[in-house]
């Protein structure tokens, strides 16, 4: 008897032991499997720092975003990447950062399932490390930037009483077979789409790009808004050139605007493509001027040739403003310029006393286009002094950019309003004010902006109790973080919660002031 208990307890030991050994093993498995990963300084990581991971299931305590989503390949980052002569002209310490920091930490993401935008964030990512640029879906959590969130409504674009729309519609032709649609089937999903999305914009005055000259493509758009959109009553003007060439046009309510006269145009290096008209806002009698224009494609490689059309745009302008049936200084520049923020076209603008929205109002983080995995915006809003002092407010629609080209009409079955182009539309909300007093020259102001003590960052000289200034503050990933009006001459902000590399800009009496700011 003692004998067999002897050897029942031996074998329950033996067995004990066998099981916590089996335990500890998987349990150290597991542990050594899902690795968290800490990120001290995503601005200095590299993808070599998951060298020793390879094989493992590691999850990130950054977010990554999705940089790339071409067919269903996704590429994921820890920040959005850009083309660099939106941050900066060649060879600058701007560009240069841009460059290096998009050779590093780039990572193709397999076993995605269901569909994601570019710009969508997953927090918490977690995937097994299959080399130092391949990972695999295991989970995490999607954030931001989806569909549903375009389709809830448009961007901020604050008080408005008119929103302008600059939009490049990507050949909306009627003739089968040109650079548009190449079946009837094909060109009717086109208008479907586009027509969701212009209904969705809902503008008082739209400035359209790459439309078939002619009255045919224009009137059908009109016809389709007015139809989508009873209580507006959209006009254009008519003209006699014919042809598949393409050309820009504006779309207005007439309920809303007038228009003074007649569009005038420039034909240097480019005809029927630079356009402008003064609009009279009826409900007030204030006006303005709206240029919208499409210049000399990129792959010509004749940034020359873009320089000379931004010259003719200013010539034009300067002209066109001191006639006597206008007599008005406040001018809008839109369209597709097809040149990067830090380029010489630019240029010609903003030495001409002009200012570039969509960096008074995003700083570095702004797009409206995607080529080659790198955002930029190549479509435009510029504004004279003055005209920027009436914006509310300016973004990107981002419905076209951030989508996977298989969504396009000719491609799918997809027949929402999502890449109908494939350039997001630009908005610009503005509140005119003839009060405002014309001033040519580009505004300067001593603005500072510096850290505070504690968790605070102090804004100094940057109030004006007669003009509206704010802030905002962006991640190096391009998120909007907080965004305020400035409303004393000593302001304090609340600094960011997570650690980490951030944008801040003020813009105060028509100039942008920004700086990079390290949160630790």
């Amino acid at each position: 008897m003692h004998a067999k208990m002897n050897e029942n307890n031996t074998y329950s030991c033996a067995m004990r032991r066998f099981l916590l050994s089996y335990v500890l093993i998987f349990v150290c498995a597991c542990a050594f499997a899902q690795t968290h990963i800490t990120i001290d300084n995503p601005g200095t990581w590299t993808a070599e720092k998951l060298q020793p991971y390879i094989g493992q299931t590691v999850i990130f305590d950054v977010p990554m975003i999705v940089c790339g989503n071409a067919n269903g390949n996704y590429v994921v980052s820890p920040w959005r990447r850009f083309q660099p002569e939106s941050h900066g002209f060649a060879g600058t310490t701007d560009y240069n950062a841009t460059v290096r920091i998009n050779s590093t930490c780039m990572f193709g993401l397999s076993g995605v399932n269901d569909y994601h935008r570019c710009g969508e964030k997953i927090i918490g990512l977690k995937a097994k490390v299959n080399s130092t640029s391949s990972l695999t879906w295991q989970g995490g959590t999607w954030h931001g930037n989806k569909r549903a969130d375009m389709e809830a409504g448009l961007p901020d674009l604050g008080d408005y009483r008119l929103l302008v729309c600059g939009f490049n519609l990507e050949n909306y032709y009627m003739t089968i077979g040109e650079m548009g649609a190449q079946s009837e089937s094909d060109r009717q999903a086109q208008r479907a789409k586009v027509s969701k999305a212009l209904k969705q914009i809902d503008a008082d005055i739209y400035g359209l790009v790459e439309l078939q000259q002619g009255n045919e493509a224009i009137e059908e758009i009109v016809n389709d808004l007015n139809k989508n959109l009873p209580d507006r009553k959209y006009r254009f003007f008519s003209e006699s050139a014919t042809g598949t060439f393409q050309k820009v046009d504006f779309v207005y309510d007439a309920n809303k605007v007038e228009p003074i006269g007649t569009p005038i145009e420039t034909d240097v290096e480019l005809a029927n493509r630079k356009k402008m008209i003064c609009f009279r806002e009826r409900a007030t009698g204030e006006r303005f001027i709206y240029s919208i224009n499409h210049f000399k494609a990129m792959n010509s490689g004749a940034e020359s040739r873009r320089v000379n059309e931004a010259k003719a745009v200013v010539k034009l302008y300067n002209s066109y403003r001191n006639n006597k049936s206008i007599r008005e200084n406040d001018i809008l520049i839109m369209g597709d310029l097809n040149c990067y923020a830090y380029t010489a076209p630019i240029k010609v603008f903003t030495e001409n006393g002009m200012i570039d929205l969509h960096r008074a109002f995003h700083a570095d983080s702004s797009y409206s286009y995607m080529f080659g995995g790198l955002a930029s915006y190549i479509d435009h809003a510029i504004g004279n002094g003055t005209m920027y002092r009436q914006v509310t407010g300016m973004a990107a629609y981002h419905i076209n950019s951030d989508e996977d080209d298989r969504y396009t009409y000719d491609k799918s079955s997809d027949r929402t309003m999502f890449r109908c182009s494939d350039h997001d539309p630009v908005l610009v909300g503005i509140k005119l004010d003839s009060t405002l007093i014309y001033d040519p020259t580009p505004l300067i102001n001593s603005n500072e902006i510096f850290n505070g003590e504690s968790n605070k960052l102090l804004i100094q000289n940057a109030y004006d109790e007669e003009q509206k200034s704010f802030y905002a503050i962006y991640s190096i990933n391009g998120w909007l973080v907080d965004r305020k009006e400035i409303t004393s001459p000593m302001y304090e902000v609340e600094l960011p919660d997570e650690p980490g590399m951030y944008i801040v800009y003020v813009y105060f009496d028509g100039e942008v002031f920004q700086r990079r700011m390290i949160v630790r």
